[in-house]
């Protein structure tokens, strides 16, 4: 039976998570309180404007409306509570309980927990006074130069000090002229880490972890990490930074070791784990966790989630993720760009009218709407992000090119967005595609290992006049040796080509060499002429080892049979295929030599000629 979802927020995240809940065939509809413009009577998606902080009337809204399922989008109703009171009123909620999201709610707890469990992070220590607090970044043995509200603050209550001045006056703005409110009642004070900070997220059910790909969001406003700090102006995901080793190394370390002292202290944890991480020359530190998706890392990871996200959500709930673990398209990149308001992260003007919207869904592109309003048919601002404009491209640099395109297509007057998106990615792969051999295809460990499976091939075929050492792309024919007397030297082409398709349909190479060997030899015959060696060069895109032996297995039976001799077999992984003959023949008392060429392209493995 079809599934009617409820989706709490009204953000880019929450327009995300909408747009892939409902490409699922178990859905019904998915409405979404409050939304914004984007979540809209959109297909499957609408909007509620059912009271999402009174979780009773919440509750019974999700009971007269059969509502299936409750997905928590921001952190705000997650630390009040929302899924303790949704799952005691016996309506299913995806998200941590409020204890759980403790992780984000008191940065004091986090970093407390992290010394518990022996989970890497940075030095640290609370305060509530702010005297104490410049005190300790005086005198601390380390630059305590990052200044928390222990409390939820929007994403925006990290103030990173360029020295002990700022990091102080950091303090006061806080808890004295109180910036970010009630959240910064309580400071934490870190030390400053230096390294490449990434956000790596999973699915937690309470007892395993599925990781997701690492993602970076870029905080600053401005291109080239510059200006004050914000919500987020856009994500790429996955990071080349992070290797397969890494994280496996954080979902270990980190993402696990969570979960387990969650569990350990009777809070297990469900729902959506994200872990914001620093990569330091000293290894690996957890700078905060989140718990929930990450905005806007949600726009960039749900377009490479494989999986239908509704039956993820209920393997999580189900406790089921290790069986069921979910799936991520491995060959794409994806880039959301954040178009926010003029003066964000300051004040902003709202009601700014939006257009080009439906041009942008032309350049192959997702808009993802944030801070936006629908008035007298029309869309408008209502925020300080506005929309995300999301590119998913074979590479990073096409998907960046992509988004921005998309960009350039909408408009708002003033708008504000950053041009590189992915800038730190881009640069660890220009820094690390310096071209070697087997970046190119050639890898010399497995032509060796070639070489030594067909040397009995070629040693089989041996005659008089041939002695070369196989392998060495060249080879020595003594004429004399062989009987000969005034020898003429003659050169010929022929190859295979149809029956190639037809061996790699079959996976059957061996008789490809034969064929080769044998339309050679009947040239060389219809000149009545003796074929003497066959000097050969296997190449190909990606060298398989059982493909290549294969082949040449075939090409040395062949000459047996010809009588003539295999002589100085070669080969690369390299772009081109070209297997090439050469007969040394004799007519009439003449002496011949046929060369037999024949190129062409390979791909995936395959062997052409």
């Amino acid at each position: 039976m079809a599934v009617r979802l409820l989706v709490i927020g009204s953000g880019g995240r929450e327009h995300t998570l909408a747009w892939k809940l409902a490409q699922s065939p178990h859905i019904q509809q998915v409405l979404v309180a409050p939304g914004n413009a984007g979540t809209a009577n959109c297909g499957k998606i609408s909007n509620s404007e059912v009271s999402v902080s009174n979780h009773s009337i919440l509750a019974q809204f999700c009971k007269e409306h059969s509502v299936g399922l409750v997905v928590v989008g921001p952190e705000v109703p997650l630390a009040a509570g929302m899924v303790d009171d949704l799952q005691a009123a016996g309506v299913p909620c995806f998200g941590p309980s409020a204890k759980a999201a403790q992780l984000e709610a008191s940065k004091s707890f986090s970093k407390a927990f992290m010394d518990r469990h022996g989970i890497p992070t940075a030095n640290w220590c609370s305060f509530t006074d702010p005297q104490e607090a410049c005190s300790y970044i005086r005198t601390a043995s380390f630059p305590a130069l990052v200044v928390k509200a222990s409390g939820l603050a929007a994403g925006k209550g990290v103030i990173v000090a360029k020295d002990q001045e700022e990091a102080c006056q950091a303090v006061l703005d806080i808890m004295k002229d109180k910036t970010f409110g009630s959240a910064g009642e309580t400071v934490v004070v870190e030390e400053l880490l230096e390294g490449e900070e990434v956000s790596c997220l999973c699915f937690s059910d309470g007892c395993s972890v599925s990781p997701m790909p690492p993602a970076q969001d870029h905080k600053r406003l401005q291109d080239g990490d510059l200006g004050p700090n914000t919500g987020g102006m856009g994500a790429y995901c996955p990071t080349p930074q992070v290797s397969q080793e890494l994280l496996q190394q954080i979902r270990e370390t980190v993402l696990q070791k969570t979960v387990d002292g969650m569990k350990e202290e009777g809070t297990p944890y469900v729902g959506v784990l994200y872990a914001g991480l620093m990569l330091t020359k000293q290894g690996l530190k957890v700078l905060e966790f989140n718990c929930r998706f990450g905005d806007p890392e949600c726009q960039v990871l749900m377009p490479l989630l494989k999986s239908d996200l509704y039956e993820v959500l209920q393997s999580t709930l189900e406790g089921k993720l290790a069986s069921s673990p979910p799936e991520w398209h491995q060959d794409r990149s994806a880039v959301t760009v954040v178009m926010a308001s003029p003066g964000y992260p300051g004040s902003y003007k709202k009601g700014v009218a939006i257009t080009g919207l439906s041009q942008v869904e032309e350049t192959g592109v997702q808009v993802f709407h944030a801070g936006t309003s629908l008035k007298e048919g029309g869309v408008v601002s209502s925020g300080g992000r506005v929309l995300t404009v999301t590119a998913v491209r074979s590479s990073l640099e096409m998907a960046l090119h992509a988004a921005n395109r998309g960009v350039a297509a909408v408009g708002f007057p003033g708008a504000v967005y950053r041009s590189d998106i992915g800038h730190r990615g881009i640069a660890h792969l220009t820094q690390h595609r310096g071209l070697t051999y087997k970046d190119s295809g050639v890898d010399i460990a497995a032509g060796n290992r070639l070489v030594d499976m067909i040397k009995p091939f070629a040693k089989a075929t041996s005659r008089s006049g041939c002695n070369a050492e196989l392998g060495g792309f060249a080879g020595l024919f003594d004429l004399k040796a062989a009987g000969f007397i005034d020898p003429i030297l003659v050169s010929g082409t022929d190859g295979v080509g149809t029956k190639l398709t037809i061996a790699q349909a079959c996976q059957q190479h061996s008789t490809l060499g034969q064929d080769l060997v044998a339309m050679c030899v009947n040239d060389v015959l219809a000149q009545g002429a003796e074929p003497l060696f066959f000097l050969d060069y296997f190449s190909c895109g990606r060298l398989d080892v059982g493909v290549a032996s294969a082949v040449i297995r075939g090409v040395a039976e062949a000459c047996g049979l010809a009588g003539c001799a295999l002589l100085g077999e070669g080969g690369d992984g390299g772009v081109c295929v070209c297997v090439r003959a050469h007969y040394f023949v004799c007519s009439g008392g003449k002496k011949v030599e046929m060369l037999a060429v024949y190129c062409g392209c390979s791909e995936n493995n395959k062997v052409g000629f």
